[in-house]
């Protein structure tokens, strides 16, 4: 059982701050990949908490991994973001704020989740991306650099 289930089951819904990671990811064109969230059909940057004893840029390179089946080979930390835009309520009632690192990376490999999270990945120009995230990401954010 993951560290953040745990606290579910002490905390029920309660809003818990979750420290996790954002990877943006482009193709040549300079799209970004997102995935469609299996749970609700929500778009979302590869993502996820970050576990006790694991720095971000290790919480990084397993959920890429883990989301997109991609290896990040190169991580720069784009920026910090978190407060009251960036709390979140899931179907089930669960409440969380987060406390985002987004990584820019450079990846490798074929892009397929590895695990159930995404039922889809695609690629998407930045200005449309910013319209399908269920978080406030800032477009500069997700521009190919």
């Amino acid at each position: 059982m993951s560290y953040l289930s745990n606290l579910r089951e002490l905390a029920g819904s309660r809003m818990l701050l979750v420290p996790s990671v954002a990877a943006v990811i482009h193709n040549e064109e300079g799209h970004v990949l997102l995935g469609k969230k299996s749970e609700d059909g929500s778009w979302s940057l590869p993502a996820g908490a970050i576990e006790p004893g694991e720095s971000p840029e290790q919480a990084l390179r397993r959920e890429v991994l883990e989301e997109t089946g991609l290896e990040v080979v190169q991580a720069r930390l784009l920026k910090v973001v978190g407060g009251k835009r960036y709390r979140h309520t899931y179907s089930n009632g669960d409440q969380v704020e987060y406390t985002i690192c987004v990584f820019f990376c450079l990846t490798q490999g074929s892009k397929r989740p590895l695990d159930k999270e995404f039922a889809e990945l695609k690629w998407f120009d930045p200005k449309d991306a910013i319209a399908l995230l269920s978080l406030p990401y800032e477009l500069d954010l997700l521009v190919k650099l």
